[in-house]
C-alpha cells in the first residue's frame, strides 16, 4: 500500500525586529520559522516583514497592516500564519486564525 502524499500546508510568516532588540534579526526569525514549518509539513508562501518597528502599536507596521488586509479581503493565499516570539523562548508559534 502506498502512503498518501499530502500537499504542504501553505503558510505566511510575519517577522518584526524592534530597534531595541538588534540581536534578533528578521533573518533569524525567518530561519526559526522555516525550521518550524518544515518539521510540520508547511511551506512558507508569503513573508511579511517589518524591520526596525516597535511592537507597541500597529502604526508604521506596513507589513502587518498588509497581512491583516490580505486576510480580511480574502487575498490570502495561505492557511496559517507563523510568527517568531522571543518572549516565549524564541520559538516559532503557530496560531489558529479563522479567515
Amino acid at each position: 500500500m502506498r502512503a498518501e502524499v499530502r500537499p504542504a500546508i501553505r503558510a505566511a510568516e510575519y517577522v518584526r525586529m524592534s530597534t531595541e532588540h538588534q540581536k534578533y534579526s528578521t533573518e533569524n526569525h525567518g530561519e526559526a520559522i522555516q525550521a518550524y514549518a518544515t518539521t510540520r509539513g508547511m511551506k512558507i508562501v508569503r513573508t511579511y516583514a517589518d524591520a526596525g518597528k516597535s511592537g507597541l502599536s500597529i502604526k508604521g507596521r506596513d507589513a502587518l497592516q498588509r497581512l491583516i488586509k490580505d486576510v480580511e479581503t480574502g487575498a490570502a493565499d495561505f492557511e496559517v500564519i507563523l510568527v517568531y516570539d522571543p518572549a516565549i523562548g524564541g520559538d516559532a508559534v503557530e496560531r489558529t486564525v479563522s479567515f
